[in-house]
């Protein structure tokens, strides 16, 4: 299977996410990282941990499309990032035996661009467009005729000469992922077959995947010391394979090469990770909700202010899992921190505050 990875995947993931790659802790993808992460990516659907329902439905799915010999129906691949969507992409086209090329959408600037993509795709091949959310407006409208009827118009010349040429495509599979669904046009949406949401790993999933990648690795390792590092990891495979990178170096000079609870423990506290994979900013976060803003409501902005972080920072990496852990909540006049943030940093939940809060995707 040959696969074509897009020059700008990576490096127009970086511009749009500022210095978020460099905490230990960000989900997003780091170009550094690439090669890495191509070693721990299973080839299989039967070695891809976790996302059961998820893995069943497409084993379903693609089992019928190689039955009929025809192209599987577009996906839509959303959740939090680190979480396989990239890997599941490959895997299709795999389980296919199909082609697969790779792209962005921020990597495809002019319908010229996704024309040539297109063009060259062999019958039942798939496409996959990470962060297709960011897709320019222009190129999109070129999209849906491809994705429906497998042809696009290509507009050549301008005013009166101006000619539409009509390009028949082979049949093929778009499989668009993204972190941020609401942000997808309803047309673009509604052309995809197939829509799953990947969610986040429990501790066991995790343990499992770094049991796989350590093996890889050829680091060894306790049953204690990946649930160490499984119940840091923020339930995202892409940041436990990222600890365990670190944890191997611990491992090396300060240990006997393997990976135990103990040493896992030590080399994450040296990296300042706490027991619920907490960061020294998500914890500058809940502080300053409680003892600057007196447990809000908060605006984000005021947050991001307070504590000299950048808005992307907290609203992508810190909200996300602050919110999966129970310890913020979204309100209509801001952010709030829970009971269990107070008692989570050792402070008394005042007496009489409502803790209630009700969830919203507007960084507002």
């Amino acid at each position: 299977m040959e696969t074509e990875i897009g020059k700008n995947v990576f490096s127009n993931r970086q511009q749009q996410r500022g210095q978020l790659e460099e905490r230990m802790m960000a989900p997003a993808a780091r170009p550094e990282e690439a090669v890495q992460e191509q070693t721990f990516r299973p080839q299989r659907l039967d070695d891809y941990i976790g996302q059961q329902r998820v893995k069943e439905n497409m084993n379903i799915f693609i089992t019928a499309a190689r039955a009929r010999g025809e192209a599987l129906d577009h996906i839509l691949l959303y959740g939090p990032p680190g979480l396989g969507k990239t890997t599941l992409a490959n895997i299709i086209a795999g389980e296919l035996g199909v082609n697969i090329k790779v792209t962005s959408g921020p990597a495809i600037e002019h319908a010229g661009d996704l024309a040539s993509i297109l063009t060259s795709l062999a019958p039942n091949d798939v496409l996959f467009i990470d962060e297709i959310h960011r897709l320019n407006r222009a190129v999109e409208e070129v999209l849906y005729p491809a994705m429906e009827d497998f042809h696009i118009d290509i507009m050549m010349g301008k005013g009166p000469g101006a000619q539409t040429i009509h390009l028949p495509l082979a049949p093929f599979t778009l499989v668009g992922a993204t972190t941020r669904v609401g942000m997808l046009t309803a047309p673009l949406r509604d052309r995809f077959g197939v829509i799953s949401r990947l969610e986040y790993y429990n501790n066991e999933e995790l343990y499992r995947i770094l049991v796989r990648s350590a093996a890889l690795l050829g680091v060894p390792i306790t049953e204690d010391g990946a649930m160490e590092i499984a119940g840091r990891s923020r339930g995202t495979p892409r940041i436990a394979n990222r600890l365990l990178r670190r944890m191997r170096d611990f491992a090396l000079v300060k240990g006997n090469g393997v990976i135990d609870r103990e040493l896992a423990q030590y080399g994450l506290e040296l990296l300042e990770i706490d027991s619920k994979g907490l960061d020294k900013t998500d914890q500058k976060v809940l502080r300053a909700i409680i003892e600057t803003f007196g447990g809000g409501p908060v605006g984000l902005d005021t947050i991001a202010a307070s504590i000299s972080e950048s808005v992307d920072t907290v609203f992508d990496v810190c909200e996300p899992y602050l919110l999966q852990l129970g310890f913020l909540n979204r309100t209509p006049r801001g952010r709030t921190a829970t009971a269990d943030a107070y008692r989570y940093l050792g402070y008394e939940p005042p007496a009489g505050k409502s803790f209630a809060g009700t969830l919203f995707e507007n960084k507002d």
